[in-house]
């Protein structure tokens, strides 16, 4: 199957400023870029990443560049507001983490590193004016959806620095035309305009056509809400910031309205593989077996194939059974989730408001009357443990569907 084929197969084009999508096909050089206003990358980021990593692996050369001078106005793009200046030291820092996640993503996948801030931070203002700024009308870049959107009645404004963002970007895309022959910049289609900067100014200048694609913004279909976020806040590729374990729980927790799109996105499995997985999702969905293989995907992409992220989540998941956890597995789950001592015939009901999973004991009684709690997977209503609950003297307590909202309860004698 051909790169174009599969990437409008996936959903994968938006906009494009070349006519026939065949041109993908005909490998050459390409740009993605990220601004480094955190210290991470968030999984609103990934899919532009792994649409890279396609272009990578249908023989295109990619340059992959961290906006250490970008990021010191930060893009206007999507913000009601006007983003607060970060210091040149914590950009500084900011890229340098960024610059190790996107080396780990593309491990031992041929790409060259880039950083704006080597060109920008010596050009004068005089010579941007005239060499780049000369070439960009008022009036183009008054239209530009979020100028309109910050200049409409009650709108915040935009200072000149976001106003100039645009711009800025269409240097870089000048500069690796000139440095790396680059020829297309991919993006978000929150990006499409800053695209179209880069493509406009080499026409101007070097008198050649270049090009730009997009993707569509994963949004989820349910709430209509931008993806990258839990109800915790953003999912972060940073394991610091969001635990691998709760990374692969995020995936698991996917609506099924959604799922096979993000099969789709974020995962390098081919699309025939994807049919399969829905065919068999779909027999029993309750099963959310087309999610674990979403979060398994994933997470190995992110975190890497040996981590302990995976297996992990499989007990929390009840994927694998407690009894087989060794002590390392153990000590992870235990940082990940609550855990709770008592005896083989102990209180369900103190299980579960002494690690949280209930307000009181009325609201524990109440889970429990109303099937939403689950001990090793399995629906429980009796307010009290037996022997045969426990698995090598542990159980999986959980609260609803939510692997999230899981606890574990130990023996108070287990060890001995």
């Amino acid at each position: 199957m051909s790169l174009s084929e599969d990437l409008q197969g996936r959903g994968l084009i938006k906009d494009k400023t070349f006519v026939d999508i065949t041109w993908l096909d005909k490998p050459q050089t390409f740009y993605h870029g990220v601004d480094a206003s955190s210290d991470s990358l968030t999984i609103g980021n990934l899919a532009a990443l792994i649409l890279a990593r396609r272009l990578i692996d249908a023989g295109w050369k990619a340059v992959l560049l961290v906006g250490g001078a970008t990021s010191l106005i930060g893009d206007p793009g999507g913000k009601t507001q006007e983003r607060e200046l970060k210091s040149r030291e914590e950009i500084s820092r900011n890229v340098e983490a960024i610059k190790k996640q996107v080396a780990n993503l593309f491990a031992g996948e041929p790409f060259i590193p880039a950083d704006n801030y080597n060109w920008f931070k010596d050009i004068k203002y005089l010579d941007f004016l005239r060499e780049v700024g000369k070439h960009y009308s008022m009036t183009e870049l008054m239209q530009r959806d979020f100028v309109m959107e910050r200049m409409r009645e009650g709108g915040s404004g935009i200072s000149y620095a976001e106003f100039s963002y645009s711009l800025v970007q269409g240097y870089d895309y000048w500069q690796l035309y000139k440095m790396h022959s680059v020829v297309l910049q991919i993006g978000g289609s929150d990006q499409w305009t800053n695209m179209l900067s880069g493509v406009s100014l080499i026409r101007k200048k070097e008198g050649q056509e270049v090009h730009a694609l997009s993707m569509p913004l994963v949004v989820n279909k349910a709430t209509g809400v931008k993806f990258g976020k839990s109800e915790a806040g953003a999912v972060w590729l940073d394991l610091a910031k969001t635990s691998p374990t709760q990374f692969y729980q995020f995936w698991v927790n996917v609506d099924d309205a959604d799922v096979e799109d993000h099969l789709k996105i974020f995962t390098l499995l081919s699309r025939d593989k994807i049919e399969q997985i829905m065919a068999d999702h779909k027999v029993d969905s309750a099963k959310r077996s087309a999610q674990k293989v979403l979060a398994e995907e994933v997470t190995k992409l992110v975190h890497g194939e040996s981590g302990s992220a995976i297996g992990v989540a499989k007990y929390l998941t009840s994927q694998v059974s407690l009894d087989k956890a060794s002590e390392g597995d153990l000590s992870e789950i235990r940082s990940e989730i609550p855990s709770h001592k008592t005896s083989k015939d102990g209180s369900i009901i103190e299980a579960l408001t002494g690690t949280g999973l209930a307000s009181s004991n009325s609201d524990a009684r109440r889970l429990l009357s109303s099937g939403a709690v689950y001990v090793n997977g399995q629906p429980m209503d009796r307010e009290n443990f037996v022997a045969e609950d426990f698995k090598n003297g542990r159980v999986l307590l959980r609260r609803g569907k939510a692997y999230k909202d899981s606890a574990l309860v130990e023996f108070d004698d287990i060890g001995d």
